[in-house]
This record gives structure tokens, sequence and C-alpha cells, in this order.
């Protein structure tokens, strides 16, 4: 999405008293008692559960999605997200006691969560229930009002996100802004209390410009290629499994799914395999039949993709109809590093392998890049574990295992660098859609501050110095 054309004075205008509307909303102190977060959070939960079958119809429309994976990635992680959140919201927002220092005493001092005030809320198209409800979640229960941008390249789950969020939750405090470019032009030229932007860095670029004229804090959830690194010596056949597994949910369209592998030493030809045969186990001989296996989500992407079918040794895959917008799981191999595919997030269900000749390589390789949002290892070796915590930087470190982590609550999702900035999901999100505030209390019956005020005598030097 590029952001170049400008929005008309209608739409501006419109936009401009919706904000205005909830900023209003916020002023009245309407979203600030915990019970009215609460009740936000049950009742987009109960949404959620009522109209489980109608979000899942939008999904497949948009992606090809399949019930199973619609409500593993989509619905049921929002849910889950509810569910932890409401669990802990009282513990996450009970005031947090400070020491004083004794220069300072008698004082008490704590910190206490408030609020940002408005915020708006810009989801991409490829999960884009969950990447717009998910961070709703962390701006109602931080007390916030919220606007929510769903993506127009997914449009019947943005039509059914506009139709169901303002019947179930308080169309004072929330709501839905539909639209393509001149719409999200029109909302990036109001004043918010923080955007969070999940999608590209080209747009994130414009969408950090904007707010930068307001002042306003922004958290960007990005992507980039997140390695595979596969060493000598791990069980090759389940670290197929599992490769295959969170390349290809979604056709590969998923911010943390491994964009490429790396085979140290002799493992390439054994993984490609084993690759061959997880894609054949998950999606039969012919995935265009599978009801599990997903679409691309337009003819642009779709044209991307292809392009980059011939950056190597055609492993398994490479089948694709345009019409529906199909493009087969596909593994390349024997991949120079600065083919095309190796260039830029492939975004697709294309997973390319490049051999290297060790853990060194390996790192090096990861290292020369930009910081990726997520880096996967299969190895048995600690030694190799701790080197790639230490001497790597991402957004997020998995061993065993791709995609998994942002389905544990309590870690926070974020990119860092190119990937991304900020984090939100479970605290985490408090963090974000809050301002922690420092309150300091000191008592008028006694001033033991006087030797800190002027005139300074030398011997209010050296108590000063003795006590600070």
């Amino acid at each position: 999405m590029s952001l170049s054309v400008e929005a008309t004075p209608a739409r501006s205008e419109e936009t401009a008293a919706t904000v205005s509307r909830l900023h209003a909303a916020f002023a009245t102190g309407r979203t600030r008692p915990l019970a009215w977060r609460k009740a936000q959070l049950r009742s987009l939960r109960s949404l959620l559960v009522e109209q489980e079958a109608t979000f899942a119809a939008a999904l497949r429309a948009d992606l090809g999605k399949s019930a199973a994976e619609a409500y593993t990635t989509e619905i049921g992680f929002t849910i889950g997200e509810i569910d932890h959140t409401l669990r802990h919201l009282d513990r996450w927002l009970r005031p947090r006691r400070i020491p004083v220092p004794l220069a300072l005493q008698p004082a008490r001092a704590r910190t206490v969560r408030e609020p940002l005030g408005t915020v708006l809320i810009i989801s991409p198209w490829n999960y884009p229930l969950q990447l717009a409800l998910a961070p709703l979640v962390g701006a109602l229960a931080a007390g916030n009002c919220a606007v929510v941008k769903p993506s127009e390249l997914a449009p019947a789950t943005s039509a059914a996100i506009a139709h169901w969020l303002p019947r179930a939750l308080d169309g004072q405090a929330v709501a839905v802004v539909e639209g393509g470019v001149p719409e999200t032009t029109a909302l990036l030229e109001q004043r918010f209390d923080h955007v969070l932007y999940t999608g590209n860095g080209t747009v994130a670029r414009i969408v950090m410009t904007a707010a930068a004229r307001h002042l306003t804090p922004v958290t960007l959830e990005l992507g980039g290629k997140s390695p595979v690194v596969v060493e000598p010596g791990t069980d090759l056949a389940t670290a197929a499994r599992r490769i295959a597994w969170g390349k290809f949910m979604n056709a590969g369209q998923t911010c943390v799914a491994p964009d490429y592998v790396l085979a140290i030493g002799a493992t390439a030809p054994p993984l490609e395999a084993h690759l061959t045969a997880a894609v054949r186990e998950m999606y039969g001989t012919n995935p265009a039949d599978s009801p599990d296996y997903g679409r691309i989500v337009n003819e642009r992407h779709f044209d991307r993709l292809t392009a980059l079918l011939s950056d190597g040794r055609l492993v398994t895959g490479g089948d694709h109809d345009r019409a529906d917008r199909y493009l087969a799981p596909t593994v390349l191999a024997d991949v120079d590093p600065d083919a095309p595919v190796m260039r830029e997030e492939i975004f697709g269900p294309v997973l390319p392998i490049v051999r290297v000749p060790d853990l060194d390589a390996a790192i090096a390789f990861i290292t020369a890049r930009d910081k990726p949002l997520a880096l996967y290892a299969f190895t048995a070796s600690a030694a190799t574990k701790r080197r790639l915590t230490t001497a790597t930087s991402s957004g997020a470190l998995a061993f065993g295992v791709p995609n998994a982590h942002i389905a544990v609550p309590g870690l926070p999702f974020g990119g860092v660098g190119e990937s991304g900035l900020g984090r939100y999901h479970g605290a985490h999100s408090i963090d974000t859609f809050s301002h922690t505030k420092s309150v300091l209390d000191k008592p008028l019956l006694a001033d033991p501050l006087r030797p800190a005020y002027p005139p300074f005598t030398p011997l209010k030097s050296r108590l000063l110095r003795r006590l600070l």
C-alpha cells in the first residue's frame, strides 16, 4: 500500500469528525473504569464466539483459509488474548510502590497506569482479523478509545469487522474506518495518542512521518527475512515438518514465517527430501485440491511470487494458477545468496535453501543483513543455542519450532530495526497503550529539604554531598 494519494476534503472532514467524537468521549472518562474495560473485552469475546462462522467465511473468501486455520490463527488466537488479559488485568493495572531515597524521606512514591487517549490501529491483509483485534484488546484493556482501520485487500473480513464491531462494543469509544489509501491518508492527518501499524517498511516510514507531526508515539510491526538455521545432528524429519508447517500456513503469507533456510554442512540434501515428504503429508500430492491450503491474496502478489520461481533448483512445488491465485508449496535449492528471492521478504509459499559450511558462516550471513522479525534454529547443541542467542539480534528467537512464540501470551511480539519498533501482546500491550505516571507524595509536617535551599553554606554543601 502506498499513501501517495491525498484524501479528499469530504473524506478528511468525515474522518476528523469521527476522531473528534472519540477524543470527546475519552475526555468524559467513560473508558477509564476497570468495569468498562472488562465489559468491552467480554463483549468482544462473545462476538468472536457467536460469529465464528461469519468471520471464518470471510477469511475463506479473502485468503482461502480453512475453518481450522481461521480459528487457530485468528479467531481462537484473539479469544486467547482476551482470556489472558482478563485473567491478569487487575494485577497489571495495580499501582506499583517505588522505594524513596533517604534524602527525600519521609515520602511515598508509586507508579500508576493511565490510558493514552485515542489510538489508531492500522491492520494488514494477511491475518486481517487477528491483527486488527489483538491490538484492540490491549487498547481497550488500557482504557483507550480506538479507531480500527482494516485492510482493504481483505474486503470480506474488513466488511465483517465494520459490521459487527460497532454492534458489540461501545460505539462512542470504538470506530471502524474502511477504505484504501484516501481513507488511511485522512486518518493519518488526525492527531492520535498512539498509532499501531502492521505492514511493510515503506508504508511504516510514511506512518511514522505523519505521526511525527503530532509527536504521536508509534508501534510498527513489520517483517523481514526470518532465517531458519538447520544444523547437523538434528532430527531432520521433525524439523522439516515443523518448517513446512510454519512456512506454508496461510500460503506463506505470515510475517513470522520462515523466509529461507541456512543448511549447515551436509544437511541440505536430506532436508530437501524431508521437506518434500512433509508437504505431501500435509497437503497431498496436489495441494490445489487440499481444503487446508490457502491462496495468494491478489494477482499482484501472485505475479511477484511466481517471478521468483526460477531463482534456484526446484525441489518440490512450483505449480501455479493465476485465475485461482494458487501457488503450490515450493522449495528451492542451490539458491544464490544474491538472487532476487533472497533480497526482499518473500511473503508467500516459496522456501529457498542456502548452503553454508558452518555455524560461523550462518551467523555472518544473518548479521550482514537487516535484523529479522524472528530467527529459528534446529540444533541439538546447547552451545549453538548460546551462540545464536548472544551473537544475533532479532525480534524473537525460537529453537525447534517456527511461528509458535506468538502464541505465548507472556512473550512480547515485535521487531527490531527494519523488522519493527515497539511491542505488544499481554502485559506488553498495557505498556504500549498506557502512560506509566510517576507519583511522589511528601508531607509538609517536616521539612528535611532545608539543606537543599539556597543560600549554600559550606556546611550545607557537605550535608548535601553526604545525602545524595
